[in-house]
């Protein structure tokens, strides 16, 4: 059985717990859990990090590139998209970009994953809703905080994760 050390309550939308191993569970005040699309062209990164999102209770979608990933977003409406910047068809800014400028989808927070290193102007985040960017390499567990942190209402400016 998992002891939860912590949770709490966002908007009356998101119930968010933090099991006693860190791991996030984030849910619905109805109990079902969030949904997230996944957007990266590296099938091994897709598959890991939608496998964790998943042992936490997500329901994940997956997408190889930009245009598939708006095509996806659109269907689905999701709680949350993590996406990574550099990506065929369509760059993950590009992605951010039309997500932020649609009535429809402007609400939905997006993580965006880069290379080590890399930024993003302070110009190009006005304009998107990335909440937080996390660099690859990374651990799962570091994208379940930044998460949790992103959909509890914490990531209100952008936050960069090395």
């Amino acid at each position: 059985m998992i002891g939860w050390a912590n949770s709490g309550v966002c908007a009356n939308r998101v119930v968010w717990a933090v099991d006693t191993c860190g791991m996030a569970n984030i849910q619905t005040p109805n109990g079902s859990g969030l949904t997230v699309v996944l957007v990266d062209d590296e099938p091994h990164i897709t598959h890991m990090v939608a496998r964790k999102l998943m042992q936490c209770g997500f329901t994940v979608h997956t997408a190889m590139d930009g245009q598939q990933g708006l095509s996806k977003i659109l269907e689905v409406m999701p709680d949350l998209v993590v996406t990574d910047l550099q990506m065929p068809y369509m760059s993950g800014i590009e992605l951010a970009t039309r997500l932020f400028n649609s009535a429809k989808m402007n609400h939905i927070p997006v993580i965006m994953l880069t290379a080590r290193g890399f930024a993003i102007e302070a110009q190009i985040q006005e304009l998107t809703n990335v909440k937080s960017l996390l660099s690859k390499p990374f651990g799962t567990k570091a994208l379940i905080d930044l998460i949790s942190t992103t959909l509890s209402g914490g990531a209100g400016e952008m936050e960069r994760c090395a």
